[in-house]
Parts: structure tokens; C-alpha cells; sequence
């Protein structure tokens, strides 16, 4: 994609979200409803998704990491129709430690939910993601060796997990890269147009704000690879606020950390937690409706706070 929004374009189609988005694939076309509300109590096979853990940050504005991700999975636990899989899009981690990892994977695996990773900037700061892939990423047949990218297929969705966070541009804009782009494109070939794929990494593939580095330098050629099918969900975390469009097929949404709440693009000097007070902190990471998007794959999201 070139387009580039304005900064008024980009708050028209922002609202703060939650934690744990639940999707449910009906007639092919994934929608999506926030854990917890009465919209989500459909049946059919869903997932969700959860962001940003930052496990390991204690300052202003949350003390407490692991207390607000297991907020969330219990949110996630409690839904009408338990989700039969979990994507987090990354920086489940602050530093890269391994203290930092197992507390992480212990909230996590205690859910007992089937939990698919892609690793943020945070994941792989000390050993190119080594450690992440060699944790979270076990079982899974990558795309190359360390590559930490990946496919699947799981109740006829191909989901495609990619790594746009090893590589980082200037600005910190996210890039994919020649080798991953060739592997993206065998691992879509074989598949029929028809086929409803969900793509989930770390930073947008499309560009949200280039100043900030919220964006991926080559997205837009991963796009224009998933053009031909009928439906395409992009998810993503690492900007900690529900963004979300639709550009023909193709559905784009970003999720809300379960740590701290970023400024929306442009109203502040720089990227970055944004404090707030610490009584109103879940209400922050919690969630605000979501306008109906108008699109062939249109995403539905009620949104429910952590807390009031």
C-alpha cells in the first residue's frame, strides 16, 4: 500500500481497545468481538489475541505486568465460547530476560489454551530472538531456521505468523525482508483463493505513522500477495491502541497492550507509556466500541474494560 493517512484520518479510525480480542470465522470471514461481551457468545470456531505484555516493566504507568496479562487471560478463560486458540503478537517480554519469559509462559500456559507467538523488538534484543524461538515457537515449522516465522492450518484458516522486528529500519520502522518474502510468497501459492487467511506479526504491515516507525518498510509487498484471496485479517500489537481499516479484502487491526497505553499517533513528542492514573490504568487497557467498518470483511468489536 502507498497511501499514508492523515494524522486526523488515523485518529477517525482509532479507539483505545482492550486486551483480548475474541474472533469468531463465520461463512469464512473472521469478526471480532472484545472477551467478555454478549456479542461474544456465538458459536462456530474462534481465537484471540493478546499484545504487548511487557513482563518485566514496573514503572509509572503499571507496577504490576504480570498482574494485568493474567487480568486479561482470565477475560479470555471466562468467554462464552472458550477459544480454541490464542495469537500474541509480541513483546511478551520488556528485556529480553529469561526471569522475564518464565513468568510470562507460566501465565500463559496456565490458561490452557493453544498459544501461537511472533516475537516484538523487546523479544530479541539480546541474542537476535534466540531464546524467544527456542521457547515459544517450539513445535512450530518455521519458515527457516531462526527465522521465527511460520504457517499453520487450523479449522480450515491459514494463519501466517511473521517476524518483522529482527531487521529494524531507521525511524524503527519494521521490514521483512528478501528471504521471508520469497517464503511468504510459496507458502500462499498453493492455496485457494478462497481460502480465509489471517496473517498476525508484531508491527503493522501496513504504515500507521512513519514518524513513530509505526509501520513495515516492504508491508506492502506482503499485501499485495494476499490481494487475491476473498479474506485476509491482519493483526497486529506494538503501538498498544486499537487501529483498524479495511482496503478491499483485506481487514487490519491492532491490538491494545496488556501493560500500559501509548499516545494516539502524533499527540505527543514521541512513542512511548503514557501515564495515567494509577486507579484508571485497567480502564485504559480496556476497551471502547469499535465503529463498523464498511468492506467486504467488515470487523465488528464491543468492547469491554479490565476495569472500571
Amino acid at each position: 500500500m502507498t497511501d499514508q493517512p492523515t494524522r486526523r484520518a488515523v485518529l477517525e479510525c482509532m479507539t483505545w481497545a482492550g486486551s483480548a480480542v475474541l474472533w469468531t470465522v463465520a461463512g469464512g470471514v473472521p469478526r471480532g468481538r472484545l472477551v467478555g461481551s454478549a456479542a461474544a457468545a456465538t458459536t462456530g470456531f474462534t481465537f484471540a489475541q493478546i499484545s504487548d505484555s511487557h513482563i518485566g516493566f514496573a514503572r509509572d504507568p503499571n507496577m504490576d505486568t504480570p498482574g494485568t496479562l493474567k487480568a486479561a487471560l482470565d477475560l479470555v478463560k471466562a468467554a462464552p465460547v472458550p477459544p480454541a486458540l490464542m495469537l500474541h503478537t509480541g513483546d511478551v517480554s520488556h528485556l529480553t530476560k529469561p526471569a522475564e519469559f518464565d513468568i510470562a509462559e507460566k501465565l500463559i500456559s496456565a490458561s490452557g489454551i493453544q498459544t501461537a507467538y511472533v516475537p516484538g523488538e523487546h523479544d530479541v534484543l539480546d541474542d537476535g530472538g534466540k531464546s524467544f524461538i527456542e521457547r515459544f515457537q517450539k513445535g512450530m515449522k518455521q519458515g527457516a531456521p531462526g527465522g521465527a516465522y511460520y504457517s499453520f492450518d487450523q479449522a480450515g484458516i491459514h494463519f501466517a505468523g511473521l517476524n518483522n522486528v529482527i531487521d529494524l529500519k531507521a525511524g524503527g520502522m519494521g521490514s521483512l525482508g528478501a528471504e521471508q518474502l520469497a517464503w511468504l510468497d510459496k507458502d500462499l501459492k498453493g492455496l485457494s483463493a478462497s481460502t480465509p487467511i489471517v496473517v498476525f506479526a508484531h508491527i503493522p504491515l501496513w504504515v500507521v505513522y512513519p514518524q513513530w516507525g509505526w509501520g513495515t518498510d516492504d508491508g506492502a509487498q506482503a499485501l499485495t500477495m494476499l490481494k487475491r484471496f476473498g479474506s485476509v485479517t491482519v493483526l497486529n500489537g506494538h503501538i498498544h491502541q486499537v487501529m483498524q481499516k479495511v482496503e478491499g479484502n483485506v481487514a487490519f487491526h491492532s491490538a491494545r497492550s496488556t501493560a500500559f497505553p501509548q499516545p494516539a499517533p502524533g499527540s505527543a513528542p514521541s512513542p512511548g507509556p503514557m501515564k495515567v492514573e494509577a486507579a484508571k490504568l485497567r480502564s485504559y487497557l480496556g476497551v471502547a466500541s469499535v465503529s463498523h467498518v464498511q468492506g467486504t470483511a467488515p470487523l465488528a468489536i464491543i468492547d469491554t474494560p479490565l476495569g472500571a
